[in-house]
């Protein structure tokens, strides 16, 4: 496995775990981060590469700094 598909899987499980501790829905956290469900999706499966401004976007939704998003 490449390095981008670990960094992609880190985020997906940081991600995901994230939006459930706060007990949110897929469709919740797009709209929080003014973004598509369908793209919160693909970054919870690990398939989305995703622009910096919209991993601070998602980081702010979730209340944790960015860097929270990539603890392995």
């Amino acid at each position: 496995m490449g390095k981008a598909a670990q960094i992609r899987r880190v985020l997906a499980k940081n991600v995901r775990r994230l939006r459930n501790a706060k007990g949110l829905s897929q469709d919740a956290l797009a709209a929080d981060a003014d973004q598509h469900q369908a793209l919160i999706s693909e970054i919870e499966n690990a398939r989305a590469n995703v622009e910096l401004d919209t991993l601070g976007k998602i980081a702010a939704a979730l209340g944790v700094p960015p860097g929270e998003l990539f603890k392995d």
